[in-house]
């Protein structure tokens, strides 16, 4: 099996290429960037001088248990060979439900909170969030256009995509999935505020677990050996970290940057959700089975934030 990584300048070629056929897209994935680089650029001074170590500390933590948890949960790989595949949509299920109310209660609120705090004012507050999650919406789209990766049930997809081996499809696809996270639980606890970074960042954890398993599952049909479907996974798991980093880089420094951050995150997880998650419960024909996973995994989260938060 062919684990070749991706070929510079033929990609190159291919996302011109794909930038010419799909222009609005290309051009969301380059208001996308921008955005996160001036959010990333007006928080460097604070990060470099030390004043938010307190805020990086929080996320990194916060990354490595969400890292931890998807390694704990890739591990049964090892012991069983296939899930059945009702079971493997309620674990999906579960985790887009974890992630929505995740957004909902741990992101846009507090995000909503944030931006009346700011503006005084209820319609330029939640402006605030919904440029971020425009941002977040614009930067997914665009990656997943333009990454080359593979999902097991809709096969190969994303410029340049012909030109790279199916295990590095899969890890690109994984990447696609577990950035946003990461950057969720960085940009929660950017503020300080562990009322918000605790209850997000426990769900995305909690979820990870599950979604671990099911990924290095996903790897396994898909002919992979135990051992490296396993490390593969774990590996997965270390973008949950770097995410976080990310996450409270865009998010720290001048005041309307939390509100528009935590948009950004919320933004980048619904459309994960929406766009990934659900869609790949419903394949099989196990909607109903995958929606009560959705519907438990949201209530879990709802109640996490109502005590924790």
């Amino acid at each position: 099996m062919s684990t070749k990584l991706l070929d510079s300048p033929s990609w190159f070629n291919a996302a011109e290429m794909h930038a010419k056929q799909h222009p609005l897209t290309a051009i969301a994935l380059l208001i996308a960037v921008l955005g996160v680089v001036a959010l990333i650029a007006q928080s460097a001074y604070e990060i470099i001088s030390g004043q938010q170590s307190m805020a990086l500390s929080y996320a990194l933590a916060a990354g490595l248990i969400g890292f931890a948890a998807t390694a704990l949960g890739a591990i049964p790989i090892l012991f069983i060979k296939s899930l059945p595949t009702k079971l493997e949509d309620s674990m999906l299920g579960f985790a887009a439900g974890m992630m929505l109310a995740a957004s909902a209660f741990s992101l846009i609120i507090p995000g909503i909170e944030a931006g009346n705090a700011i503006f005084d004012n209820k319609f330029l507050g939640a402006g605030l969030v919904v440029i971020g999650i425009g941002l977040g919406v614009f930067l997914m789209l665009g990656l997943d256009q333009f990454t080359p990766h593979e999902h097991h049930q809709t096969g190969p997809c994303g410029a340049g995509y012909e030109r790279c081996g199916k295990v590095m499809l899969f890890v690109m696809a994984i990447a696609l999935h577990n950035l946003p996270e990461g950057m969720a639980m960085g940009v929660s606890m950017s503020a300080g505020d562990l009322s918000v970074g605790i209850p997000l960042s426990m769900a995305i954890a909690i979820q990870d677990i599950p979604e671990g398993l099911a990924v290095a599952m996903s790897l396994r049909s898909a002919g992979i050996k135990p051992k490296l479907a396993l490390l593969i996974a774990i590996a997965s798991g270390l973008l949950e970290p770097i995410g976080a980093l990310l996450g409270v880089s865009i998010a720290s420094g001048m005041a309307w940057a939390y509100p528009v951050g935590l948009g950004l995150s919320a933004g980048a997880m619904l459309f994960v959700v929406s766009h990934e998650v659900i869609p790949e419960t419903h394949r099989n024909g196990h909607q109903t089975t995958a929606t009560i996973g959705l519907m438990i995994g949201f209530s879990l989260m709802m109640i996490l934030d109502t005590t924790l938060g």
